[in-house]
């Protein structure tokens, strides 16, 4: 007798019963827009269990958590996030990524800077590295969507399954739900904080992040000065 597997049957059953994924949703494949998913839950000062988590703690998507939670109704879990040749700790992040959630399941591309001339009133405020140049002082913000290449991919995989299972919360996908669900596809939005009513209303279900933060968060320490 199997105990181990029966354990993991279990496990599989009680999350689908908790998401209120039945059957009926049939082969799931899962996008992790991890750029947005990423700040989900940023500004959290509690845990899973509604503990307030200590001044120099901080809650942080975990990858391995976030995989085995999506493995356990998705027959394919994809990953999409930008990185930054340049830096080292980027290279290393997606590197560890496709370690969690294999090589040829993470999508990336360079991150491009887009400069942004700072106000008087925004120097005051800003925290980023400053820049200048003729027009004056600017910084560089990061910008590196995905929304393309995940409807893209979400099309051209159509064959393959029955339901979208998308990790985000951005807007820009109500036209690729509205065409998934016209070609008899279901769509499942996992999101974290506020959504469109357009969002809302082209999905079968919306499961909110704080309802699954026990399966894909960890608590990790700050180092002095963050």
């Amino acid at each position: 007798y199997n105990f181990q597997m029966d354990l993991g049957e279990f496990k599989k059953q009680y999350v689908k019963n908790e998401l209120q994924i039945t059957e009926d949703y049939g082969r799931i494949l899962s996008m992790i827009d991890f750029g947005n998913v990423n700040y989900w839950f940023e500004q959290d000062r509690q845990d899973a269990e509604n503990r307030a988590i200590e001044e120099d703690e901080k809650l942080k998507i975990s990858l391995q958590g976030l995989k085995d939670f999506s493995d356990l109704f998705s027959q394919d879990v994809r990953f999409y996030y930008g990185s930054d040749n340049n830096k080292e700790g980027s290279v290393k992040f997606i590197a560890y990524v496709k370690r969690v959630f294999g090589r040829n399941r993470v999508f990336s591309k360079q991150i491009q800077y887009i400069r942004h001339h700072l106000k008087n009133d925004e120097v005051v405020l800003n925290t980023r590295i400053t820049f200048k140049d003729g027009e004056g002082t600017f910084v560089k913000i990061p910008k590196c969507n995905f929304d393309v290449e995940m409807s893209v991919d979400s099309i051209r995989l159509m064959d393959s399954y029955d339901t979208l299972v998308m990790y985000s919360s951005d807007a820009d996908f109500v036209a690729l739900f509205r065409h998934l669900r016209n070609s008899n596809k279901k769509v499942i939005l996992i999101k974290g904080g506020n959504i469109t009513t357009d969002l809302r209303n082209n999905t079968e279900l919306v499961v909110n992040a704080q309802n699954i933060k026990r399966y894909i968060t960890l608590i990790e320490k700050q180092k002095p000065g963050v």
